[in-house]
């Protein structure tokens, strides 16, 4: 029983959710998948080889490592890494075929020296930070390093992009000076003769409610998993949720009036109550910031959490659910209980809770072909 708790992955959502954005976008443009932080906790590889069946034609990943295990497993598609390499990760990036994204003239030299070692060109993108100030040239320098790049036989300029700070919140005034801004430095790249190949900005968001973004390639990443960006966003497309987590009730215990309930007596109860013990906690992934706020669903009714949150336990108050014993499921999130519900208990975002559900729950992949 205490290892009743998984993760169901449907992956026939996620190819619905590709298709539906790849039929938002049109033909002419190139979807990316991102899989970073494995899959957004969905299974980097599960999921990367559905979105590629299914219309995607590039994967993004964070690092080389998550591009070299991609490889690895046999997809041969266009993978991006997406933040800036250590030296030593070079070589990671010239084995395997990866594109590499570049921000400043540091790693051009070591990435050309590594192309030169196997005889291929490296292809790079050019991040230009337009107002995230997070990664990226400023504006004012993105030709000086683009020419750097190009002046480098070793490195192919493939793409040059930008990302958005504020696309999921319903004024799209900054998201609209920052596109600006990027068009102003392709404009600068095309006076000066310089050709770039794939040309991208638009996130999920961006996707949804700013088309003039989409350019040649867009960068999807929550929305293939099946979950909007925000609730700000309008829903333009249908998206099914690929991640269901489940559980089973534990243990059950009658608590009278008075008594207290896990860690710190932080849940008293007023009168008689059931209790349902479940194994789940934040040792899965499941944060203590829930702690007598969030609710699980049994039998399709929302049931309160109640008390501390444990490391790997939590209690559910089930005095509404007739004849429960151990053994019954309980949904966690998903299935009739969308994890955006869930994030703004405690007010962070979906992606957070997705990312951060632990590799101690086991992924159960049900395919496209059942």
């Amino acid at each position: 029983m205490a290892n009743s708790t998984k993760a169901v992955i449907d992956l026939e959502a996620i190819a619905q959710n590709v298709k539906a954005i790849k039929g938002l976008i049109g033909e002419k443009c190139h979807l990316m998948a991102v899989v970073k932080a494995d899959g957004y906790g969905h299974g980097a590889l599960e999921v990367g080889q559905v979105a590629i069946k299914s219309g995607a034609t590039w994967l993004g990943v964070a690092n080389p490592i998550e591009g070299k295990l991609l490889r690895e497993a046999g997809i041969k598609a266009p993978i991006l890494v997406l933040l800036p390499i250590e030296p030593e990760e070079a070589q990671i990036v010239a084995n395997y075929g990866l594109s590499q994204t570049v921000e400043s003239p540091s790693t051009l030299k070591v990435l050309d020296r590594e192309a030169q070692k196997v005889r291929k060109r490296i292809r790079v993108h050019l991040k230009i930070d337009t107002g995230m100030n997070r990664l990226g040239v400023r504006c004012e320098d993105a030709l000086k390093v683009a020419k750097e790049i190009l002046g480098h036989p070793g490195l192919e300029l493939e793409g040059v992009f930008s990302h958005f700070a504020t696309a999921d919140e319903e004024d799209k005034t900054f998201a609209r000076f920052q596109l600006e801004r990027f068009r102003q430095c392709l404009r600068d790249l095309e006076r000066a003769g310089i050709r770039v190949p794939l040309k991208h900005m638009a996130n999920s968001a961006a996707t949804l409610e700013l088309p003039e973004s989409r350019l040649d390639l867009v960068r999807v990443g929550i929305m293939v998993y099946g979950v909007y960006p925000s609730n700000e966003v309008k829903r333009v497309i249908s998206l099914r949720p690929a991640m269901t987590v489940k559980t089973k009730v534990m243990s059950i215990r009658e608590v009278e009036p008075g008594e207290t309930v896990s860690y710190g007596r932080a849940y008293t109860a007023k009168e008689k109550r059931k209790i349902a013990i479940i194994p789940l906690g934040y040792g899965n992934g499941y944060t203590r910031l829930f702690s007598n706020l969030s609710y699980f669903l049994i039998r399709g009714k929302k049931v309160p959490q109640v008390g501390r949150v444990c490391m790997d336990m939590c209690a559910l108050d089930v005095t509404g659910i007739e004849n429960i014993k151990p053994g019954e499921e309980v949904i966690v999130f998903g299935e009739g209980l969308p994890v955006d519900e869930l994030s703004d208990l405690i007010g962070t975002i979906s992606y957070e809770i997705l990312c951060s559900l632990g590799r101690l729950v086991p992924r159960d992949y049900k395919n496209t072909e059942e």
